[in-house]
């Protein structure tokens, strides 16, 4: 794999790199599972965000979710929750799903919302296939999420929808 490579690790890519290693309890390395190595990833991608920095950066945020959703098997959808000063409050995966769906209901959203008392929020989903373009139905969630939030006075910042080599964002779009 390319030094310089930005594209995220995904199972059609993964055979690049070079052997990582994990140590069992009894103390003996031995070569990581896809499993270990993406898991490791995905936590790793914490580091991309900060409570103490702003959420500002585009970029920033759609390779935080692509770290965090790329590469997996089935759909997932995701929510980065801040504060009125745009600092992150929570990163939740709110749904699972198969490898075409992932059930999002805005009630969910909206009270998850007003529990963690966020002024605005990141949505992202992966799609499996590999192809970041968004579908009829992500497009009318993007709308019905963001008029039921905004009733309670809730910004939807933007709808990233990941594959494992690129993201597109709705909102740079003009679709949020």
């Amino acid at each position: 794999m390319n030094a310089n490579s930005t594209a995220a690790l995904s199972y059609d890519n993964m055979n690049d790199a070079q052997p990582l290693f994990v140590r069992s309890p009894s103390g003996r390395y031995k070569p990581a599972t896809d499993d270990q190595i993406l898991a490791a990833g995905r936590m790793a991608a914490e580091s991309l965000i900060s409570t103490a920095n702003t959420m500002m950066n585009p970029g920033q945020v759609a390779k935080f979710f692509q770290s965090k959703l790329a590469g997996l098997g089935h759909e997932c959808a995701a929510f980065l929750y801040l504060d009125s000063q745009l600092k992150p409050i929570r990163y939740i995966e709110q749904s699972s799903g198969t490898l075409s769906h992932a059930s999002i209901y805005p009630r969910e959203i909206v009270k998850t919302a007003l529990r963690l008392n966020a002024a605005s929020l990141f949505m992202a989903h992966n799609h499996p296939s590999g192809i970041a373009e968004p579908s009829p139905a992500d497009l009318s969630l993007t709308r019905q999420l963001k008029q039921a939030l905004a009733l309670v006075d809730v910004r939807v910042l933007d709808h990233i929808i990941v594959s494992g080599k690129e993201t597109t964002s709705l909102a740079e779009r003009g679709q949020v």
